[in-house]
């Protein structure tokens, strides 16, 4: 069999099919195995972080005991801290380094999908068609669109571990100090009671604004509004920055998905600016008067380049940009649109519209 007759007549499209297969099987084997890493160290960070919070704990408690403890106790106690801090610093090192491993590869791996799919003939990625009638402009990105979600995932679990998890930790290692001390010492117990109830108070008010954060219950009986005003005035006390709201038709109600997507769309951006631009001001506009919802957030903080959100191609390295590109794809499949500016000396504007419906 002549050898260059075979190549001839092979078809280019199945080798490139073949080829792009094999490396995206690959690539998919390879991010399976990245990913038990990056679990498996997540879970070790975890462990350490708990063992460090209870180190922490304990040096409090030694503080307010320092005429009872023996030196060495504090110095042991202190190196061990020393100790667990730095390898904690080593270990989210590792751990940066494996998610940036990742997220090459998943880019990587829906790079070579959009490929495969211009090749074969059809698009992997479907363009969405939007609310208004119209095709939007840019495709549905499956892939960013999953990593967001665990993303958001993982920030709710850290949420959770670094709050929540370690007070209830502090409960019951305040719980037992009061139950050594009932007997010896009352009014010390007393003392710890009151501060239990305290912490307990504290805690308890953390809880109702974690579930407010993740789905507050009063979007569906008084609407995105009321809402939004509680949001404006819980992010004002808790950051410390200055924020206004400037709201119209206060009243109006929208379909619900609207109404969870207009909140969701303010909450991501003064997430974003609060994260990336350390404003000291900050100022949102919600206008429910016309055909469209209106939504403008302004703050003084650090700069972006907003064409590298417009663009086609992402920029994994910049944060602010890949939360700003998926704002972006959720507004184009309801037929919404987003504008930006931004400059060092003048701050940033992110406008957003979207269509109200009936």
């Amino acid at each position: 069999m002549n050898f260059d007759s075979d190549l001839s007549e092979s078809d280019p499209r199945e080798e490139i099919t073949n080829l792009l297969n094999t490396e995206m099987n690959s690539a998919r084997r390879r991010l399976t195995e990245v990913k038990a890493q990056l679990d498996q160290m997540q879970a070790q960070v975890d462990r350490e972080q708990n063992r460090y919070s209870s180190i922490a704990i304990e040096l409090r408690n030694i503080k307010e005991n320092l005429d009872t403890v023996p030196r060495e106790d504090i110095r042991d106690k202190f190196e061990e801290a020393l100790e667990v801090r730095f390898r904690l610093a080593t270990m989210r090192g590792q751990l940066e380094k494996i998610e940036s491993v990742y997220n090459e590869l998943e880019q990587k791996q829906q790079l070579m999908a959009q490929v495969l799919s211009r090749v074969q003939g059809y698009e992997v990625l479907p363009e969405a068609s939007g609310a208004s009638g119209g095709t939007t402009t840019g495709g549905l990105d499956v892939v960013g669109i999953i990593k967001t979600q665990e993303d958001e995932r993982l920030r709710l679990s850290r949420a959770i571990h670094d709050s929540i998890a370690q007070s209830l930790t502090n409960f019951i290692i305040q719980t037992e100090i009061c139950q050594r001390l009932f007997d010896r010492n009352p009014e010390r117990a007393a003392e710890e009671l009151s501060n239990l109830k305290s912490n307990a108070s504290s805690t308890f008010q953390k809880v109702r604004d974690f579930i407010f954060d993740l789905r507050p219950m009063m979007l569906d009986d008084l609407g995105v509004a009321p809402t939004v005003k509680r949001y404006i005035e819980s992010y004002k006390e808790k950051n410390d920055i200055e924020t206004r709201l400037d709201m119209s038709a206060e009243d109006r109600r929208l379909e619900n998905y609207k109404e969870v997507l207009v909140f969701r769309s303010i909450q991501d951006l003064l997430t974003t600016a609060r994260d990336y631009a350390s404003p000291s001001e900050v100022t949102v506009r919600l206008d429910m008067t016309g055909s469209k919802i209106k939504i403008t957030v302004e703050d003084d903080g650090r700069a972006f380049d907003p064409q590298k959100v417009l663009g086609r191609d992402a920029d994994n390295s910049d944060a602010r940009v890949q939360a700003l590109r998926m704002l972006k794809s959720k507004l184009e499949l309801v037929g919404g649109t987003i504008h930006m500016t931004s400059s060092e000396n003048e701050g940033s504007t992110v406008r957003l519209e979207i269509p109200a419906g009936e």
